[in-house]
């Protein structure tokens, strides 16, 4: 049973690092169209279209799918989420923002797969593996590089820092409340449910949103549409999807590589060079990534003795005594 599911866990070690990988690459880039439309959306009412925009597609691909609706056990999660993350976290955020610089933003914010190992680590007992707590801490040093490079010559409004850290929470706790809903519900389900209660919760900000497609200019408007079906309607939905396969804390740990295609987008976008510095925090995050994705050294060794002499491991089952092999592997 141990054998076989091991072997379904590796034949979706691609599609689950896939979707991280166009989840990470998308959010990226939202961090860009957030900027483009600054000027013309108050945090509210970007938070709001980009939530309607992107439930408009769920929506519509969850009835093609007749993906119905989820179990009541979902529900509290869903729910949680939808609040936290999709409505909370977008406002917040957005309103961020427009008080300090994408630097110091990013940086703020990357704090937030601190927050989903640790409230995974407790909450969800997904335990602290030493090779995850490694890697976060490599790729948040990157990712304070990065901020610190990205900062230039603006000041940090103490209200903006503390609003992209009220942000950074509202992720963190948003995403250990999806890990459960997926145990009753499927990815799409916990995606679009949790996007509509996001859209829910913003609806007071209708009469802004009103007002501000009215004064934007069409490229500002397009990018809140490309905020809601991109980085919204099939970011969330990859997200969700590699969630319910792999722990909140690792795959929270890979939202580290976020800065450093940032970095990228804008290099090719806006035609900004990034500095020798920025370059370094970016490449820093990257290898703090592939650090939590490693195994121990040790579990590799226990593992290989218990295959290379099968007998020992037969007798100690004989016991009634687990191998440690078996209890390393269960327990990550």
């Amino acid at each position: 049973m141990s054998s076989t599911s091991n072997k379904q866990s590796q034949a979706l070690e691609p599609r689950v690092l896939l979707a991280a990988s166009v989840t990470v690459f998308l959010w990226a880039s939202a961090f860009v169209s957030i900027r483009a439309c600054a000027d013309y959306f108050s945090p509210g009412a970007l938070a709001l279209g980009r939530l309607l925009s992107g439930s408009l597609v769920l929506v519509a691909v969850l009835l093609a799918t007749r993906g119905g609706l989820p179990s009541r056990k979902a529900w509290p999660g869903i729910a949680c989420s939808g609040v936290l993350w999709f409505g909370g976290y977008m406002v917040l955020l957005n309103w961020g923002e427009q008080l300090v610089d994408a630097g110091t933003a990013a940086m703020v914010v990357n704090i937030g797969p601190l927050v989903i190992a640790l409230l995974g680590g407790w909450l969800l007992k997904e335990g602290f593996p030493p090779m995850l707590l490694a890697g976060m801490a490599v790729s948040f040093a990157g990712a304070v590089v990065v901020g610190l490079s990205m900062s230039g010559e603006g000041e940090s409004s103490t209200l903006g820092v503390l609003l992209c850290l009220l942000a950074a929470l509202a992720y963190g706790g948003g995403v250990v409340s999806q890990k459960p809903a997926l145990k009753h519900a499927t990815p799409m389900q916990v995606t679009t449910f949790g996007c509509l209660i996001g859209a829910v919760v913003c609806l007071p900000f209708a009469g802004q949103l009103v007002r501000d497609l009215g004064t934007a200019p069409a490229t500002a408007t397009l990018n809140v549409v490309y905020l809601g079906v991109f980085p919204t309607a099939l970011a969330f939905s990859t997200w969700a999807y590699a969630l319910s396969r792999i722990s909140a804390g690792s795959l929270g740990a890979t939202t580290y590589a976020v800065p450093a295609v940032v970095v990228l987008i804008s290099w090719i976008a806006l035609d900004e060079v990034p500095g020798w510095l920025t370059l370094l925090g970016g490449a820093v995050c990257l290898a703090g990534v592939a650090v939590s994705r490693m195994r121990r050294p040790a579990a590799r060794t226990r593992a290989g003795t218990a295959a290379a002499t099968p007998e020992v491991a037969g007798e100690a089952g004989a016991e009634g005594t687990e191998p440690d092999g078996v209890r390393t592997d269960s327990g990550r």
